[in-house]
């Protein structure tokens, strides 16, 4: 089943880079009594999800912290390595964005995001997505149709509905 508004993030752990290596975080209990966006993409370092995607959360999130959010968390199926030094290729961990790697599809495929394509490389991969969450519920969210374009999912369409 799909997450929808008005759903509660399910239990799922995913893993970031801590200053001793990595980290394991528990999405739910990370979002309770905070307001957080959560973009996910294919992969990192992946064209869209590169020039455009996470620019997208790096250019509004200033805009986004005036709207009352607390983090912006950036999600994609990916080992903790990978999205350490995605975050400092882009610019996003010095812009304060949470890189989390979800590295066995466990979050993705709880939220019923998760695709394969195999021409691709892309095995057990995320949609790309952006939700609000509000103290572990999700108050909005936008799917697009296809993995290869940012439109809706990206900070501005999503900066627009706050």
């Amino acid at each position: 089943m799909t997450i929808a508004p008005g759903d509660t993030l399910p239990e799922a752990t995913l893993v970031k880079m801590g200053a001793d290596g990595p980290e394991q975080v528990s999405l739910a209990d990370h979002a309770k009594g905070k307001t957080v966006v959560i973009f996910a993409v294919p992969g990192a370092f992946t064209p869209t999800c590169h020039s455009a995607h996470v620019p997208s959360f790096i250019r509004t999130k200033d805009q986004f912290t005036a709207k009352g959010v607390d983090e912006i968390i950036c999600v994609s199926v990916n080992d903790p390595f990978v999205m350490k030094a995605w975050g400092e290729a882009t610019g996003a961990t010095e812009a304060g964005i949470t890189m989390l790697g979800d590295a066995e599809s466990a979050f993705t495929k709880a939220v019923g995001m998760d695709f394969t394509a195999p021409p691709a490389g892309l095995i057990s991969r995320s949609k790309r997505y952006a939700m609000v969450v509000e103290d572990g519920k999700v108050t909005k969210l936008h799917v697009e149709e296809s993995p290869g374009v940012c439109e809706i999912s990206g900070g501005e369409a999503l900066l627009a509905e706050l």
